[in-house]
């Protein structure tokens, strides 16, 4: 349950902070309005995205072609008046294609002639990296540093990002033949790895329907980039119990086949387990869902519902589990079931 507003007003002094946060809760359930308008279903989709931008990570959204992953990518960008570039990931891309690339300018005054940087699309807010795996790593890999160091270096100087800097990416699941799967660093800068299915039958009727008609599907412009940014601001504010952190950091040690302590099927099944950001990202999502949830305060609740979105990229299963079919998604259910909650007493 979440608190009641004078629990709340209870748990911080200071008056713009609370008004920060109906903001937050106003201005999430206004883009999720804007949203229905074009998107129908993928309600958890659409509430992962919204948690990993407030809480200023990464997704990687992975689902088979049709479902609206870049359709959904590009109308939050509408939503959020914020710069936004999108780069279709191809074999034959270079880096210089996405960080940009030095050109020759003659100075019509002097009559020299000088070298010139021209910035490429990463330059943006919400930059919508489509199937990238279908580029090669020299080519992923110019993303990097813009997503752990929002900046990027060309030509031996150093270029910082415009803030907020948001990266998602879409992958294609099928049609593996000629792609590049990402390499677990890469991976591990993505905050979410957020998976889209298919629609149930009714609301694929809708889709249909509506995409088969003349339909105005124009969206309002809700919220600036300082918003996002006060937003993100106001999320690290939010406590977490130590238990609750213990909780979390418990769950990602429980994925290490190295650590003695972990399951047994962790040991039997898994190759590489989940890194310290699987940790970090546990409670920053954590307090980002604690506050559209109407709680000043991270709950293990909160750490159990964004297991499955945080670690299913950052676990490495071995041969041993693909023989037997089993997949991070089996495996992290098994660990929210035998990794128990600390108590008060830790």
């Amino acid at each position: 349950m979440g608190n009641t507003p004078a629990e709340i007003q209870g748990q911080t002094e200071n008056p713009d902070d609370l008004a920060l946060v109906a903001r937050m809760k106003e201005g999430r359930e206004r883009m999720v309005h804007e949203l229905k308008k074009v998107i129908v279903g993928q309600d958890h989709v659409i509430e992962e995205v919204l948690i990993a931008l407030f809480g200023g990570g990464h997704c990687l959204i992975t689902g088979v072609p049709g479902l609206a992953k870049t359709l959904l990518i590009k109308t939050v960008a509408d939503i959020l008046q914020l710069k936004f570039s999108r780069i279709q990931f191809t074999p034959d891309l270079m880096p210089a294609d996405v960080v940009g690339t030095e050109i020759v300018e003659e100075d019509h005054s002097t009559g020299h002639r000088i070298m010139k940087f021209v910035k490429g699309p990463i330059f943006a807010n919400i930059l919508l990296a489509d199937e990238i795996n279908r580029t090669p790593p020299k080519t992923q890999s110019a993303l990097l540093e813009a997503m752990e160091e929002r900046q990027v270096t060309a030509a031996g100087t150093t270029y910082k990002l415009d803030p907020p800097f948001f990266v998602l990416a879409t992958q294609n699941p099928i049609e593996l033949e000629g792609t590049y799967p990402l390499p677990e660093a890469q991976l591990d800068r993505f905050m979410f790895k957020i998976l889209i299915g298919y629609l149930p039958e009714e609301d694929e009727i809708k889709v249909v329907n509506s995409t088969t008609q003349v339909i105005n599907n124009a969206v309002e412009h809700l919220l600036t980039g300082q918003d996002i940014l006060d937003f993100q601001r106001i999320a690290r504010q939010v406590p977490a119990a130590e238990a609750v952190t213990r909780y979390a950091v418990r769950l990602s040690v429980a994925t290490r086949p190295s650590n003695p302590n972990a399951p047994d099927f962790v040991k039997e099944w898994v190759n590489w387990g989940a890194g310290l950001r699987a940790s970090q990202n546990l409670i920053l999502a954590g307090k980002v869902r604690a506050l559209l949830h109407g709680r000043f305060n991270v709950s293990f609740g909160d750490i159990r519902a964004l297991a499955h979105p945080v670690m299913r990229h950052r676990i490495l299963l071995n041969f041993h589990a693909e023989a037997e079919r089993i997949d991070t998604e089996h495996v992290i259910k098994k660990l929210l079931e035998v990794v128990p909650e600390p108590s008060s007493g830790l």
